[in-house]
């Protein structure tokens, strides 16, 4: 694992609007098209101590906490940076005050940094094409405007080639708390797998093959996978995960050893269950990857693959 990586915090936009803005961006031959999916910028690139990394997370979580929930912004018009800065934007709108509140929290360390222009939230379409274009740009999609709503902040990641990907997310709104005082626990939830749960699982040899493919599946999954993240302050105990694939819904859990036999599990996968029962999944039930005993013993819904199925496939489908 490298010493420091390159993140960044943002607002990631969902379809349709994502395609939308996206289409923009195509059209107006924007050079980052390939490299990060639009978004709106809390945080610019920062390079944060691997070392820090858990620390960065708890602050993501810790901001995403306190928010009431879904995130109401307008986009549009267009406008520029310019003669500062050869950049296109949409300008953003509607809840204004809880954007700068989010943003507010989430620059801190080990995310904040210093900043060589004041923060002004804007979805960019293009970033570094020709002057001419930008103010064709501006005049010509004058009367542009959407709606978008998150309900997630996420921290993203400059990997190979200089593309950004999700590195971490939490749902806009309070986790779900088991247990009181000290020894509590917070679930919060997500889309995607925690990196830290990733690096734990990496190390466990009984859960690493059928989390590789997990990980995968959370990738193409439609509809939005729900993945969750049980967290002791910067301390990670364990993840579960609900997806879809051709194949139907399914599940996992996972616990770190040293969190085992705590009832994390457990409540992890009963948070499971109510976060897809909010979300309206209804699927007659879901195939459980894991240990068969431990779904058997605590859900009708969430059930074991069946021996036939782990014979046609030669692992739990």
């Amino acid at each position: 694992m490298p010493s420091r990586r390159r993140l960044g915090v943002a607002l990631v936009l969902d379809p349709p609007v994502r395609d939308e803005v996206q289409g923009l961006r195509r059209a107006l031959g924007d050079p980052w098209l390939q490299r990060v999916s639009p978004h709106l910028t809390l945080i610019p690139p920062v390079n944060v101590r691997s070392a820090d990394l858990a620390a960065g997370l708890e602050v993501l979580r810790s901001a995403a906490a306190v928010q009431a929930g879904l995130l109401r912004i307008t986009l549009g018009p267009p406008a520029t940076f310019l003669p500062d800065n050869p950049v296109l934007f949409l300008e953003v709108g509607g809840e204004i005050e809880r954007l700068r509140q989010l943003r507010d929290a989430v620059f801190r360390s080990p995310l904040e940094r210093p900043l060589s222009w004041p923060w002004v939230p804007h979805v960019t379409l293009a970033d570094g094409i020709e002057e001419n274009r930008i103010a064709s740009a501006v005049q010509s999609l004058d009367r542009y405007a959407a709606v978008a709503d998150f309900d997630r902040v996420v921290i993203l990641e400059e990997t190979r080639g200089r593309v950004w990907k999700a590195l971490a997310d939490a749902r806009l709104g309070p986790p779900a708390v088991v247990g009181t005082g000290g020894l509590a626990v917070r679930i919060t939830q997500g889309r995607v797998p925690d990196p830290l749960a990733l690096q734990a699982i990496e190390a466990d040899e009984e859960a690493k093959s059928s989390w590789t493919q997990i990980a995968e599946a959370l990738d193409s999954s439609v509809p939005q996978p729900i993945v969750l993240t049980a967290h002791r302050g910067n301390e990670m105990l364990g993840t579960g995960a609900l997806w879809r694939s051709p194949a139907g819904a399914h599940a996992a859990v996972f616990v770190v050893p040293d969190g085992r036999r705590e009832g994390t599990g457990g409540h992890l996968l009963a948070q499971l269950e109510s976060a897809a029962a909010e979300a309206g999944w209804d699927d007659p039930f879901v195939t459980a990857i894991g240990p068969a005993g431990f779904y058997e013993s605590r859900s009708a819904w969430i059930r074991p693959a069946t021996r036939t199925q782990r014979t046609r496939t030669g692992r739990a489908s």
